[in-house]
């Protein structure tokens, strides 16, 4: 376990550096950028979709389950507002005191405070809020409560197909991702170009595999706790298989499947971790090549000790 919060720390290092956030911020864009497109083409039918599911659910489950999403809509809100008025307010003066490197890590840590200011806020009035949103809830009339709920689903739809592109990306250009790491600490490794195809084949099962259980559990969405527990899950084994097969291949001529069954303790942690950034806004776009940068080292390093 040692090893595997190493490797945290180092994916942590690198991420921070100005050529991978350059890298990681322009594919996040494009990525936010197509779903924010195709979501918009796509919108009354992703609306429609969710209000049939809707129709199947109790009113009293639509209402929890309603006041639920709107205060974790409400609390991705405030964290973007706050950051954007740190930056409206002590932009120009940060950007002019700092160079490329340091502003890109304030920008990060800026992120990251202001969720974690208002994960504390959540924590004590978590329970007040809800109860409030529930209120309102009680109030509207069904439909509107319905068509509420379905906007929130269809954003939910639109999220996920982020995170699960930007999964996918990172792991096809995984290759060159990790030569920047191998260049700062394996200096004496190649990374192993002969078996980018079998990871890229893993890459493509594992995230139909992803899509298809993500539509079976998809009414499950509808039930507290389950539900966040049900993604968190999936998540959690899509990035462990993906980029575990990743690592894998790039950092051996002859993979040997059995390291990741021997190390897989280490693994499903890296890949929580990773996870936890998807519940950060801006920050999620970092989380598979966190993950990509985090398995990889520990893969190489594990295999180096063993050779």
């Amino acid at each position: 376990m040692r090893d595997a919060v190493h490797s945290i720390i180092v994916a942590f290092s690198e991420i921070l550096r100005w050529q991978s956030i350059k890298v990681i911020l322009i594919s996040g864009i494009l990525v936010t950028a197509f779903w924010a497109g195709v979501g918009f083409l796509s919108w009354d039918f992703l609306i429609s979709f969710s209000s049939k599911i809707i129709e199947y659910v109790p009113f009293t489950m639509v209402r929890a389950n309603g006041a639920k999403m709107l205060s974790i809509f409400l609390w991705f809100q405030l964290v973007l507002v706050t950051f954007a008025l740190i930056y409206a307010f002590f932009g120009n003066f940060i950007l002019r005191a700092m160079d490329k490197q340091s502003y890109s890590k304030f920008t990060l840590i800026t992120i990251a405070v202001s969720a974690f200011f208002w994960m504390v806020v959540w924590f004590f009035a978590g329970d007040l809020i809800y109860k409030e949103f529930l209120k309102l809830l009680t109030w509207l009339p069904f439909e509107t409560i319905e068509k509420g709920v379905a906007f929130l689903i269809a954003l939910y739809i639109i999220y996920s197909a982020i995170i699960v592109t930007l999964l996918f990306i990172a792991s096809i250009f995984s290759e060159p991702l990790i030569k920047m790491v191998r260049a700062r600490h394996f200096m004496e490794h190649e990374v192993v170009k002969t078996n980018i195809f079998a990871s890229i084949k893993y890459t493509i099962k594992d995230s139909i595999i992803f899509i298809g259980l993500s539509i079976l559990a998809f009414p499950l969405i509808f039930v507290p706790v389950l539900n966040l527990l049900v993604q968190v899950l999936l998540w959690i084994w899509l990035y462990k298989d993906t980029i575990s097969h990743d690592a894998l291949y790039l950092s051996s001529k002859k993979p040997n499947e059995a390291i990741l069954k021997e190390h897989r303790g280490a693994i499903y942690f890296i890949s929580f971790v990773a996870v936890l950034f998807n519940f950060l806004p801006v920050l999620n776009i970092f989380s598979p090549f966190f993950a990509e940068i985090a398995i990889y080292y520990y893969i190489k390093g594990v295999s180096y000790d063993n050779s």
